[in-house]
């Protein structure tokens, strides 16, 4: 049983790598934002104005939030409407 030892930290730096890039073999382009809880709010919304969802298929991929209070989350859309 001599194979790779994989600890918690190496899965979540794997995860946010991934979440990281920007455009993944699903197609879909993302993009990771950490803001305070207001702006974040704004963001999310202004992304959904310029990618409705209806078109892009936009969504708010996953979010958490922070000890500091703020949000960190992942926006997704396909990269055109066609």
């Amino acid at each position: 049983m001599g194979g790779p030892v994989f600890r918690p930290r190496d899965l979540a730096s794997r995860m946010a790598a991934r979440r990281r890039s920007s455009s993944g073999p699903d197609g879909y382009l993302r993009e990771t934002f950490t803001l305070p809880r207001q702006e974040a709010r704004a963001r999310a919304r202004d992304f959904f104005a310029r990618f409705p969802k209806a078109g892009y298929m936009s969504a708010v991929e996953s979010w958490r939030e922070l000890p500091d209070g703020a949000i960190e989350f992942t926006m997704r859309r396909l990269r055109s409407a066609d």
